[in-house]
């Protein structure tokens, strides 16, 4: 009888060691593969076993032993998500499971700016190495994403989003497009388009003005009350003489140098406001979400003009005669005493 309690610790000393062991294999630091980083692919709905697979397969994990005794270890079975997810160092199976458990997958982050056109973000999202711009631009004419809010529209133009967005590195032109197509819906509030309708504006007019006033300038402050001359002009039939507008006609001409001159003033285009009065056909670029918000909810000002104080910020008038004074003070005389102080050096 005797022999049964030490027969007993020795299962118990056996048991603790393969404990021990199955411990260390699943905690020791692995990397099976021989490039500088590898990726596995985990698809929805996949189970455990075929997880530990691919895992092993890829030279993550070492062996299915190691892939068993870390989920049972951490007890994440049930928590391990799909995605795509890269590895670029030795770890351990634990650690492996722990980082599908939290989700950590990898992506890359494309950030598109507010006040951008098709045209320019189509070469941000070539610079990610995403895609090529070409694909970006033919995937932005897909008009069909936004035909409910604008059923006249002929491309996305002003309906694609800046903002980040974390994105797989498989995703395609389309994949992104339709993602910033969804979080321009997501920022168009209910409330910003009850707005527009209560001042007579479509949906695709609202975005035009906001696209405006984003190109006209970048300060919070400011969007409102920039919002308030254009609907000031409209309201009484003045034209908008809005310099972006013209800018962008001569993108779409090719004949943009980046320089605006007197003579592109007369540009023949519907977008050239000194020509044509009202808003241009749609949208200039696109506007983040306060320009949104001004163009929907403008300052309540009597301003008709503004002119730039070439600090980023700009002088509001009512009346030509005090907008004149202000071109003359921030424009003429400005330039003028900058032209003679680089002389005096």
């Amino acid at each position: 009888m005797k022999k049964l309690p030490v027969l007993f610790l020795l299962l118990v000393l056996i048991g603790g060691a393969a404990a021990y062991l199955l411990y260390r294999h699943a905690n020791d630091p692995f990397r099976g593969y021989s490039g500088a980083e590898q990726f596995v692919d985990i698809s929805p709905g996949i189970g455990t076993s075929a997880i530990g697979r691919r895992l092993i397969a890829a030279g993550v994990v070492s062996d299915e032993l190691a892939f068993r005794a870390a989920l049972w270890q951490s007890g994440r079975a049930r928590r391990l998500q799909a995605g795509e997810y890269r590895f670029d160092h030795p770890q351990s199976a634990f650690d492996v499971i722990e980082k599908i458990a939290r989700g950590e997958v990898d992506v890359l982050p494309l950030t598109v700016p507010e006040g951008l056109t098709i045209r320019e973000m189509s070469r941000v999202f070539e610079a990610s190495g995403l895609g090529s711009a070409s694909s970006f631009a033919a995937a932005a004419r897909d008009a069909s994403l936004i035909r409910d809010l604008d059923p006249g529209a002929s491309d996305l133009e002003g309906y694609l989003f800046p903002d980040t967005y974390a994105l797989s590195r498989h995703a395609d032109a389309a994949r992104v497009v339709r993602a910033m197509v969804d979080r321009f819906q997501q920022v168009l509030s209910e409330e910003m388009r009850a707005a527009a309708r209560a001042r007579g504006l479509s949906i695709r007019q609202l975005v035009t003005l906001a696209s405006i006033v984003e190109k006209e300038t970048a300060r919070p402050d400011e969007r409102p009350l920039v919002a308030a001359v254009y609907a000031n002009r409209l309201v009484i039939g003045m034209g908008l003489q809005c310099d972006p507008t013209v800018i962008y006609a001569l993108q779409l001409a090719g004949r943009y140098d980046g320089n605006l001159r007197h003579d592109d003033l007369m540009l023949d285009s519907p977008y050239n406001t000194y020509r044509h009065a009202g808003l241009p056909p749609g949208p200039i670029a696109a506007p983040g979400k306060e320009s949104l918000e001004a163009a929907a909810h403008p300052a309540i000002t009597d301003a008709l003009y503004f002119v730039s104080r070439n600090d980023g910020s700009h002088v509001f008038a009512k009346t030509l005669d005090e907008h004149n004074r202000n071109v003359r003070k921030f424009q003429i005389e400005y330039f003028r005493d900058r032209r003679l102080a680089g002389r005096g050096h």
